[in-house]
């Protein structure tokens, strides 16, 4: 995704007990490959992350409010995402112990004012990234034993605009110089990032009370980290990716089940369906249930779309998705002398239950139509 500008500044912290100081940029970060490089494996990086998904509350602060802070805390509960599989050596420098002792995390945000500000070109983005900067170091204090580089990247790819924010650390890597002799190298560390927050400007710009455009990283293991970031930029929790995900495949499973697809057609379905589901994590985008339902039945393009609004189960038009929640949703199917047998992998255990001493499955509810043939034959 093309950078249009980035700011990058250092947040220099020796020890967890030393307080963390801003050293801003001075200008605008130049143009160049290496940038490009960098700012693109860092958001490939995030999109394979555990994240919550939201949208400002623009009512939480105006510009002018920018020499205050209110505090407050949040009692909303959190349904917390999983682990990220990553070696060892990859694990950022949470301190959610040491958080124990934390100041309370800020509920009124000048941010949304700021992010509008700069949207409509009354603020630069050195400007933007200093003030955001100056409100991360408290962060850092709180959680975090060491600092790093904190990178604000204003992207755009065709229409859509996103403004993309990551706090990086580094690491030793080795290099061979022209002699043959090996020296060690401080690099950074694509692949690890402590905070880091995703807005989508065009979609917030466009508006609509469903939207979201808001995503920022949420780690198991640094939870108050993330209430206190999506505190601070001034952000409500909107869906929870892993229940909606799930609930989107049942509804597609019932679907299928409804129509009483043929296996061929089911599997070419499935397949399309998480196909689109993939494309849409990879580029950190949402699904939307238009998009989703035209894909499903190309002759009915609008019948699975009314098939989930009828049957209530509570979807959002957009539906950020769960890559790990995708990455379980298969169906199992077998053809053997006369008997045809598919069915979602999220059955197995509930609805159908396998016997592997006996060999068998234990089917506990029929679907309708197979019943009525059972009856009446």
């Amino acid at each position: 995704m093309p950078i249009s500008a980035c700011v990058i500044q250092r947040l220099e912290k020796s020890s967890s007990d030393s307080p963390a100081t801003l050293v801003p940029a001075s200008e605008l970060h130049p143009d160049s490959d290496a940038l490009d490089s960098l700012v693109t494996r860092l958001t490939d990086a995030y999109h394979g992350k555990a994240k919550r998904w939201g949208r400002l509350n623009e009512q939480t602060a105006t510009a002018s409010d920018a020499a205050q802070d209110a505090t407050g805390a949040s009692d909303a509960p959190v349904d917390e995402p999983p682990v990220d599989e990553r070696p060892a050596d990859d694990a950022p420098p949470w301190d959610d112990a040491a958080a124990e002792t934390a100041g309370p995390v800020v509920t009124s945000s000048r941010f949304p004012a700021e992010f509008k500000a700069y949207l409509q070109d009354e603020r630069d983005l050195q400007t933007l990234a200093t003030s955001l900067g100056e409100a991360i170091k408290t962060l850092v204090d709180d959680h975090l034993p060491t600092g790093g580089h904190l990178i604000l990247a204003d992207q755009r790819q065709g229409e859509t605009r996103h403004l993309f924010l990551a706090l990086v650390h580094h690491r030793d890597g080795f290099v061979i110089g022209d002699d043959g002799r090996v020296a060690i190298t401080g690099q950074v560390n694509h692949s690890q990032m402590s905070l880091a927050f995703r807005l989508n400007l065009t979609q917030w710009q466009e508006g609509g009370p469903s939207s979201q455009y808001l995503s920022l990283l949420a780690d198991r293991g640094a939870r108050k980290l993330a209430d206190d970031l999506q505190a601070l930029l001034g952000a409500s929790e909107g869906v929870d990716p892993k229940s909606e995900t799930r609930t989107l495949l049942k509804a597609f499973s019932d679907y299928v089940e409804r129509e009483d697809m043929a296996e061929e057609t089911s599997r070419e379905k499935t397949d399309a369906l998480i196909d689109y589901a993939q494309d849409q994590a990879s580029r950190g985008e949402a699904m939307t249930l238009d998009e989703l339902s035209a894909l499903v039945d190309d002759d009915k393009p609008r019948a699975f779309y009314e098939h989930i609004r009828n049957a209530d189960y509570g979807l959002s038009p957009e539906i950020p998705p769960d890559k790990r929640t995708l990455n379980q949703f298969r169906r199992f199917t077998g053809r053997a002398e006369g008997v045809s047998i598919s069915f979602d992998s999220h059955l197995l255990g509930n609805s159908i239950e396998y016997d592997e001493e006996r060999d068998r499955l234990i089917i506990k509810k029929l679907p309708n139509k197979l019943k009525e043939q059972l009856q009446g034959g």
